[in-house]
């Protein structure tokens, strides 16, 4: 990065396959996965982001980084099933998921009002774990504990998803869901 005098947040995207990385792109801005980094590395990405922008040096170095488990983030989304259409409206009801490892973000609550006009995306759901195994287990748990009532969410898809058996073992590829969803959420002619 200092050779493109880039300073600030960013995600480098590359792909993996026999043994060579393949390079995607450079975001310059954090992602909406972010929260994944800041589990498996104990660190806050918005505050770090903030210091640079204010002139400040980050608070830890590479150096300071260790892994530390597994983390699964999954984006819930005001969307209908099978199609994935937007989903507007109000919010009956809402409890967030809670405990060890469990992370919301979201600013949704009882009684708000989805919007038909943005992004379908209302919340994060983010877990984590000492590996996948317990990873999921809390991402099950979570998603047994959410409720979010007015609207059609994508809840139920990650609840299908986690039944499903290369998912728990990690059996799948870039062409997995795309094959799942057309076996498993075709639309009645």
């Amino acid at each position: 990065m200092a050779k493109i005098n880039y300073i600030g947040a960013g995600t480098i995207e590359f792909l993996y396959e026999n043994g060579e990385f393949y390079f995607i792109e450079m975001n310059t801005r954090l992602q909406v996965e972010h929260p994944v980094t800041e589990s498996i590395f104990g660190v806050d990405l918005v505050r770090e982001q903030i210091r640079v922008a204010s002139g400040l040096d980050m608070s830890f170095g590479q150096k300071d980084l260790t892994i530390n488990g597994h983390a699964i983030e999954v984006r819930i989304n005001a969307e209908k099933l099978p199609n994935f259409a937007p989903c507007p409206g109000k919010i009956t009801a809402y409890h967030a998921p809670g405990g060890l490892g469990v992370r919301m973000d979201s600013a949704i609550y009882d009684g708000y009002s989805i919007p038909p006009y943005y992004d379908s995306l209302i919340g994060k759901l983010i877990v984590h774990g000492r590996d996948r195994k317990e990873a999921l287990a809390r991402l099950y748990g979570a998603l047994s504990e959410i409720i979010i009532d007015g609207i059609d969410t994508t809840i139920p898809l990650f609840d299908a998803l986690l039944r499903e058996e290369d998912i728990n073992n990690g059996s799948y590829n870039i062409h997995w869901l795309e094959q799942w969803l057309e076996k498993n959420l075709a639309e009645p002619n």
